[in-house]
């Protein structure tokens, strides 16, 4: 078999793996059903004390959106990411076998499991304290420092606004329930086969705030209990839940978006 031949046939094997589990992961969360006690607690909670949350979830995610990207780098060393993604997908070129696109991914799931553990400590650290609020900002900076990781070991320049709408955009079907979810996936699916498209600031911006609402929404009734002592502890382990369920998926679409860039390269 040519080696053209060989890597064309690994990379739609691999692809089809992907989509394999994009299906399992969708059919998940089109038939999740709200959770009995977090509808009894959200009607128990005071509109002013639910819009006083609300508020404070949105304005932590955009300061960390917009202004703390360069704190979050100082975490990790972007150069070195570069370099990797450039070295496993020149061997990926090179050779272009099943084994060089797994080894691809396996490294973008390391620099994921360190990121988890900060996260599940860090929130149940608080959580055990009763700090509820001051948590929202470590967690977001944790769950963006995941997805820029990601983007950087599948090649892709998370700096440019345009691809900053579609992080955003994937951030928010991550959370997505229901029918809507299929609507959300073919969404986002479409952002990663058509050319990039530049994104007005405004845009950005509106994009911002929606983003944040579908989080606040979701995450709002566990960060209000974990402003509680002791029993806080159960809203700090929400963050490891859905720190794994927005990389999850970041990452399938980040992958994803790799091999048909490669299958299109052929």
């Amino acid at each position: 078999m040519k080696a053209e031949e060989k890597r064309a046939k690994a990379l739609k094997k691999e692809l089809q793996a992907v989509e394999k589990q994009e299906k399992k992961l969708q059919k998940a969360f089109v038939n999740a059903k709200n959770p009995a006690w977090k509808t009894h607690l959200g009607d128990k909670i005071p509109q002013k004390v639910y819009t006083g949350l609300e508020s404070t979830f949105c304005k932590a995610f955009s300061v960390v959106f917009q202004q703390g990207r360069g704190l979050i780098e100082k975490s990790y060393n972007k150069e070195n990411l570069k370099n990797d993604h450039s070295i496993r997908d020149y061997a990926v070129q090179l050779k272009g076998g099943r084994k060089e696109l797994k080894a691809l991914h396996k490294s973008a799931k390391r620099s994921d499991s360190l990121n988890l553990v900060v996260t599940t400590a860090e929130g149940l650290a608080l959580g055990a304290l009763g700090v509820g609020v001051p948590d929202i900002l470590l967690f977001i900076s944790t769950l963006f420092k995941g997805i820029y990781e990601t983007a950087l070991h599948y090649g892709f320049d998370y700096e440019k606004p345009e691809e900053q709408y579609v992080i955003l955009n994937m951030m928010s079907a991550s959370l997505i329930t229901g029918q809507e979810r299929i609507e959300w996936d073919e969404m986002v699916d479409s952002m990663l086969t058509e050319e990039p498209q530049a994104v007005a600031k405004p845009v950005l911006e509106e994009q911002i705030r929606e983003t944040a609402s579908v989080f606040a929404m979701d995450m709002l009734l566990l960060k209000f209990i974990q402003g509680m002592p002791v029993v806080g502890i159960f809203g700090g382990v929400a963050n490891p839940i859905y720190y794994n369920r927005v990389l999850n998926y970041v990452q399938l679409k980040y992958r994803k978006r790799y091999l048909m860039k490669q299958i299109q390269s052929l």
